[in-house]
């Protein structure tokens, strides 16, 4: 137990921005690391890769379906990375057994969404090639509590009603807000970013990040740009970052229900 404590200290010494359940680890891995798996990445069979609309991805850990996980085994050279993230934050209950590697060429990105009901609330990224802006988002739903707020007129109002009034002002703590993603980082996110927010890529070689939390920790890495003078008059971003090549991503999650074959119904 001092251990696992000891770890969670080492964690939280890497949360960035307003919300307390997002962590950013720069430097995660080396260069020699980074290096090997992509090369491990893109040595895989060409039949293990899916092609999407707007990415192509690897699957490892087995099938996700909505009653859990069909699993298989992670092969060593994940083992060793997923292990690594389980010491290092100290933040999944058990061993990580699913990941998904996503490749995205510069002008590719993913819709804002959620990552589902199946997997434990925690999800670590690791990043490899092309640095990138993730975007959070607070979830539409979140309104539906703000109408809930104003529409309820009783001057005297019951517990659930306070309950769900208390919920709405804590609205105001939720903003969007964005994380520049450096090779060789690992992000985690967890609880309320994992259940309230949404989070996306945008679909553009050129991506504004004056509102990355992180942005004055990326500033000496060459990455950042500045746009034109007239971006500011248009209200646009004029600190940026200009994807010139590929980024493969590592998602690395925990399914609680797991099967070691097919369903029987």
């Amino acid at each position: 137990m001092p251990e696992k404590i000891e770890m969670a200290k080492t964690v939280n010494e890497f949360r960035v921005g307003s919300v307390p359940t997002v962590f950013y680890i720069p430097d995660f891995i080396t260069d020699s690391e980074h290096d090997q798996l992509l090369n491990t990445i893109y040595d895989a069979p060409i039949s293990k890769w899916k092609s999407l609309k707007n990415r192509r991805l690897q699957n490892w850990g087995g099938v996700v379906h909505e009653k859990g996980l069909i699993a298989q085994d992670l092969p060593p050279w994940l083992t060793r990375i997923t292990r690594r993230i389980n010491e290092k934050s100290g933040l999944f209950p058990s061993s990580i057994n699913h990941v998904l590697i996503n490749e995205y060429l510069p002008n590719q990105g993913i819709m804002p969404h959620q990552d589902g009901p199946a997997y434990y609330p925690v999800v670590a990224i690791l990043s490899l090639g092309s640095p990138v802006v993730i975007d959070f988002t607070p979830h539409p739903n979140l309104s539906i509590r703000v109408g809930t707020r104003e529409n309820s007129l009783d001057d005297e109002i019951s517990d659930q009603e306070a309950a769900v009034r208390n919920s709405c002002e804590q609205l105001d703590n939720f903003h969007p807000f964005s994380i520049i993603l450096m090779p060789r980082s690992l992000l985690i996110f967890k609880d309320m970013v994992y259940s309230d927010y949404l989070h996306g890529i945008k679909d553009s070689e050129v991506q504004g990040c004056n509102k990355a939390v992180n942005v004055t920790n990326v500033q000496n890495h060459g990455v950042l740009q500045h746009s034109s003078g007239s971006a500011k008059a248009l209200d646009i971003d004029d600190t940026v970052i200009c994807r010139a090549s590929t980024r493969v991503s590592l998602t690395c999650r925990l399914v609680t229900k797991v099967y070691k074959s097919i369903f029987k119904f």
